[in-house]
C-alpha cells in the first residue's frame, strides 16, 4: 500500500463531504432550534479531545459572535475539573464533539455533565451508531466524514462546517453562501496544491508556526497539529500578535510563518508577517483581502465571515501530507498514535 495513500484521498474528498455536512445540520435544524429553546441556557460548553478541541475553540468563537454565552474545555477538565467550570445556580448545555464518538474522556465527560450539572447534550460526531451519538439528546452526524486514516482531515472540516451552520442559524444569518463551500474548497485544492508541495519539501525548512486569532485561533493550533502528527515536524501555533511576545525569537531562515489572516485586523496580522520576514523567516498568508506577502493563499472575497474559518485549513492539510512524505512518514498512520483513545482509569 502507498504511503499517505488513504489520506491523500481523504484530504481531497472533502468538497463531498462538506456538502453533506451540510445536510446533516438542515435534516435536524428545527429540532436544534426546539431543544435550545426549551432548555434556555446561561451558558454553552463545547468540548472534545485534541483536534476536537482546537475545533471546539473556533466552535466557541462562532456562538458568541452568535450571541451566545460559550465557552470551549478539553473533555478531561470537565470531567476532572469541574467546579472550576461550571457555576451553581447557572443553566448549562454541552455540545460534544468527538470524530469516533467513542474517546473516553468525551463520553466521561457527557455521562458526569448529565449526573451533576443536567441539561440538554448535543453531539457533533461521524459516527451515528457511536455510544456518543446514542446518548446525546440530539446527534449531528456525518457518517461520509469517516476516515481511515489516523490523523483527521476531512472529519474536523466536514463537523466545522457543521458547526458554522449551528452558530448562523443561533445568529439569524442568512446561509445562501454556505452552498458554495465545497466548490471554494475544491477550487482552492486545485489553484494551490502545487504551493503546498514545494513549501511541504523545502529542506530549507526546519520549522513551522501557524499564528491565527479569534475563531482563527483553533484552526491554526489544527494546522500544528497536523504538521506533528504527520510528519513529526517542529510546529507550534500562537494567537497572531502573541507571537511577537517573545515566540518570535525562533523565526529565522529555517522557519516558515503562516499566518491565518482575518478580514477585521488583517493589518495589524500582516504587519506581524512582515517582521518575521525582516528577521529571515518564509511566511506564508491565507486570507480574503490582498497582501504583500511573497505567498499568499487567496480566499474567496464573497464569503461572510463566519462561514470562513474552515476555507483555511485544506491547503494546510496538503502541506502537513508533503511535509510527512518527505520526512519518510507515513500519514496515514503517525507514529505512536491511533484513531480512538480509550482509558480505562477514570
Amino acid at each position: 500500500m502507498k504511503s499517505g495513500q488513504h489520506t491523500r484521498q481523504e484530504i481531497i474528498s472533502q468538497p463531498r463531504v462538506w456538502a453533506d455536512a451540510l445536510d446533516a445540520f438542515a435534516e435536524k435544524e428545527s429540532d436544534f432550534r426546539h431543544l435550545l429553546s426549551e432548555a434556555a441556557p446561561d451558558r454553552v460548553v463545547v468540548t472534545g479531545c485534541g483536534s476536537t478541541y482546537y475545533l471546539s475553540l473556533t466552535a466557541a468563537r462562532l456562538l458568541r459572535r452568535a450571541g451566545i454565552d460559550a465557552q470551549a474545555h478539553p473533555a478531561s477538565e470537565l470531567l476532572l475539573f469541574p467546579e472550576s467550570i461550571f457555576l451553581k445556580e447557572r443553566k448549562y448545555a454541552l455540545i460534544t464533539v468527538s470524530r469516533s464518538g467513542a474517546t473516553t474522556e468525551t463520553l466521561r465527560a457527557g455521562t458526569a455533565f448529565r449526573s451533576r450539572i443536567g441539561g440538554p447534550v448535543i453531539t457533533v460526531t461521524c459516527d451515528s451508531g457511536s455510544p456518543l451519538a446514542l446518548e446525546a439528546d440530539l446527534a449531528f452526524a456525518i457518517d461520509s466524514a469517516s476516515e481511515k486514516s489516523v490523523a483527521q482531515t476531512r472529519s474536523f472540516s466536514s463537523m466545522c462546517v457543521l458547526l458554522q451552520q449551528m452558530a448562523a442559524a443561533l445568529a439569524g444569518h442568512e446561509r445562501a453562501s454556505s452552498a458554495r463551500l465545497p466548490a471554494q474548497c475544491r477550487q482552492l485544492l486545485d489553484a494551490f496544491g502545487d504551493l503546498a508541495g514545494t513549501l511541504g519539501t523545502d529542506q530549507g525548512i526546519e520549522r513551522f508556526f501557524f499564528l491565527g486569532a479569534d475563531m482563527l485561533y483553533g484552526i491554526a493550533c489544527e494546522a500544528m497539529l497536523k504538521m506533528k502528527e504527520m510528519s513529526l515536524s517542529y510546529s507550534e501555533a500562537f494567537h497572531t500578535l502573541e507571537f511577537r511576545h517573545g515566540p518570535m525569537s525562533m523565526a529565522a531562515e529555517n522557519a516558515l510563518v503562516v499566518g491565518l489572516i482575518s478580514a477585521e485586523s488583517a493589518r495589524q496580522e500582516l504587519r506581524v508577517l512582515r517582521e518575521m520576514r525582516r528577521m529571515g523567516a518564509a511566511t506564508l498568508s491565507i486570507g480574503s483581502l490582498a497582501t504583500d506577502s511573497p505567498r499568499h493563499i487567496a480566499l474567496p472575497t464573497d464569503l461572510p465571515i463566519w462561514n470562513a474559518p474552515v476555507l483555511y485549513l485544506p491547503v494546510l492539510q496538503l502541506l502537513a501530507y508533503h511535509r510527512a512524505l518527505h520526512n519518510g512518514q507515513n500519514p496515514d498512520r503517525p507514529h505512536n498514535l491511533s484513531a480512538v483513545i480509550s482509558l480505562e482509569d477514570l
